[in-house]
């Protein structure tokens, strides 16, 4: 039994930037030699150094997936999506006057 290959192609280009154009590069080319068991291993060092490039690039192949993983864990936390952009606001709001 075969597992089924991963489409590793940019759904949502949103918000990236060269840099995280750079990381999707590399994982697609680690995928191609290596299969999953490289790619694997390439994401847990990305979100271990750099989670927000991470859930960028991750955001960028899974959109819909990724979103609702932020949003479950979110809620697991006891933190709703109204919650986050009120912090959002707020935050906004004090470095303006800054």
């Amino acid at each position: 039994m075969t597992d089924k290959p991963i489409d590793l192609e940019v759904v949502d280009p949103s918000g990236l930037t060269d840099a995280d154009w750079a990381e999707i590069n590399r994982l697609k080319s680690l995928y191609e030699t290596g299969g999953r068991n490289a790619l694997s291993k390439a994401l847990a060092e990305l979100g271990e150094s750099d989670p927000v490039r991470s859930i960028r690039v991750l955001s960028a192949f899974f959109p819909e997936t990724v979103r609702e993983a932020l949003t479950d864990s979110m809620a697991e936390q006891g933190l709703m999506a109204e919650d986050l952009r009120e912090l959002i606001r707020k935050h906004e709001g004090s470095t303006r006057t800054q």
